[in-house]
This record gives structure tokens, C-alpha cells and sequence, in this order.
């Protein structure tokens, strides 16, 4: 199961109070009803998330309909679970605000109404990647222009940092900071999802500091290997041309150090000469030293 799929199963399980109800299957049939045959139809893939639909609808008297089978319009071999409405075309119309643009704000009054009107978008339309396998990503898919701005504006009461962009069936919003999604499954109460995502995420994370920290070590490695081939043939330079006996006598020690130490560093071949002459010298010392080999050097290049 994909972790959408893991997600919307969590919150049809979830215990929810009869005015965050009415406000999940709201941000539901907005976001997904169609009329078909002049009833009004709402569908999904996910035999749970139908069937929490079923138990939600069961408690209106008002309200019955028919279960069927749909093709399904996006290039999936899976058929879409339909619930079809029979009776209460027009309780569910006014009770569940469908004809209405914008979302009247008794619907959404309580943060816990938000909540619900929430998980009723996310059930309908949101998908979220599997932070194991892919990218951090979240998003809905949205028809209408009213109905994404005010997604939007209630997911960013919460500072999600939810951005949108225009398709060609309507509008995508779109978190890809895997903090703000850890959020969000927080704000919907999907604590399981919370745990799992936490837990890759920070795996991810120590994995790529860990990633970053190797390539970091691997790029100083070379830059110090690099210097010291450079030198080494500034080296080989003075005594293809027995220019050695220019060099002062300290200048001198250190050519025969970096000859005997190829691959050391300029701060482990000033501890080697400090511990082996009994003269301490610093790094940056021994680099005034190695800068005098390469300008010597250089002079019988320009020659």
C-alpha cells in the first residue's frame, strides 16, 4: 500500500466530534462529488475510505444510496467505489455547503472543524509521498479557483508554507518542506504516520549530513594530495636544473620531508619535522617555505 493509501486509512480511524463530521464531509463532497444521471456521486480508490464515507452518511436519516463500480479516468486498471445518493440530494446540498463558492465560516469556526474539513480534502483529493523512496512531497488537487485559495489560506493558518500552482483541470497546492508535512499529519491527528515519517526522515537527514561530511573529508583528501604533487614537482623542477643549492638550509629540510612524507598534509608535516629536528615549526611556517621552493621553480619555467 502506498503511503497515501497508509495515511487516509489512519484517519477513518480516527474518533472525530458530530460538528468536525459534518466539516470532513464537506471538505469530502466539494472536493470530489459529480452528478451523474442527475445524483449527486462521490468515488475513490480506497475500499476505506468508502467505506468511512458509508458509516458517516449512515448516521442521516435523510440520506441513502446505492454502492457502484466506475472506470477510472486516471490511466489506473483499478475501478473507483462510488456511492451514489438515492434520497437527500438537497439535505446534503445545504448541509454540506456544495452550491456555495466559498465554504460558509460556520463550517469551519473551531480549530477542530478546520481539522476535520481537512482530512475531508486530504481523503478526497491529497497525496503525500513515501518519504522512504521518494522526495518530500505533498499536495492536493483542487478544481475550483475559490475553493484552492481557501484551502490554502486554512492550511497556512497553520504556517505551511503552502504554495499553488494552476493545472489544466484546476490547481495544485503543494508542500515540499518535510518539517511543514510532518506538520500537516500532525494538524489531521495521523500519529502512526507522524512516527514513520519522523523516524525516515531523520534517517535521511543523518544520512546525507553523513554523505556531505564523506564528500567534504574526500574533497579536503584530494585538495591536500593535489598540494602536494604540486610541490613535488616544483621539487623535481629545481633539480632537473641542480638548483637545490639556491634553497637556504631550513627551505632545504623541508624538500627532503615532503620527498620522504608524498601524501601528508602541511599540518602533519610540521608536527614530522617538529618531533623528528626538535625545532618546532607551524604550518603556516612551513608553507613560507614551500612558497619559496615554487617561486624558485617557476623562474626556470619563464626560462
Amino acid at each position: 500500500m502506498s503511503f497515501t493509501g497508509t495515511v487516509k486509512n489512519e484517519i477513518t480511524t480516527l474518533k472525530i466530534t458530530e460538528t468536525a463530521k459534518i466539516a470532513l464531509i464537506s471538505g469530502f463532497f466539494r472536493n470530489n462529488y459529480q452528478i451523474i444521471k442527475d445524483s449527486i456521486t462521490i468515488s475513490s480508490e480506497n475500499d476505506a475510505v468508502i467505506t468511512y464515507l458509508k458509516e458517516l452518511l449512515d448516521s442521516y436519516e435523510e440520506v441513502s444510496y446505492s454502492e457502484e463500480l466506475l472506470d477510472n479516468n486516471n490511466f489506473s486498471k483499478n475501478k473507483l467505489k462510488a456511492l451514489v445518493i438515492v434520497d437527500g440530494d438537497n439535505f446534503i446540498k445545504e448541509t454540506f455547503s456544495l452550491d456555495s463558492e466559498v465554504v460558509p465560516s460556520y463550517l469551519v469556526e473551531s480549530d477542530d472543524e478546520v481539522r476535520g474539513y481537512l482530512r475531508g480534502v486530504f481523503l478526497s483529493s491529497g497525496s503525500i509521498n513515501d518519504p522512504k523512496t521518494s522526495r518530500y512531497h505533498l499536495e492536493f488537487l483542487i478544481e475550483k479557483s475559490e475553493e484552492a485559495v481557501f484551502v490554502q489560506k486554512l492550511l497556512n493558518n497553520y504556517s505551511l508554507n503552502v504554495k499553488v500552482l494552476s493545472r489544466d483541470k484546476g490547481f495544485m497546492l503543494y508542500i515540499k518542506e518535510a518539517d511543514k508535512i510532518s506538520d500537516f499529519l500532525k494538524i489531521i491527528g495521523c500519529s502512526k504516520a507522524v512516527l514513520y515519517y519522523e523516524e525516515i526522515r531523520v534517517y535521511r537527514d543523518t544520512k546525507n549530513k553523513t554523505n556531505r561530511i564523506n564528500n567534504c573529508e574526500q574533497a579536503n583528501m584530494d585538495r591536500v594530495l593535489q598540494t602536494a604533487m604540486d610541490q613535488l614537482n616544483y621539487i623535481k623542477i629545481l633539480e632537473d636544473n641542480m638548483a637545490i643549492e639556491l634553497l637556504d638550509d631550513k627551505t632545504k629540510e623541508a624538500l627532503e620531508y615532503r620527498k620522504k612524507y608524498q601524501e601528508a598534509s602541511l599540518k602533519e608535516l610540521s608536527e614530522i619535522i617538529s618531533l623528528e629536528t626538535g625545532n618546532k615549526i607551524t604550518k603556516s611556517g612551513l608553507n613560507h617555505r614551500f612558497r619559496k621552493i615554487k617561486e624558485l621553480a617557476l623562474k626556470f619555467l619563464d626560462n
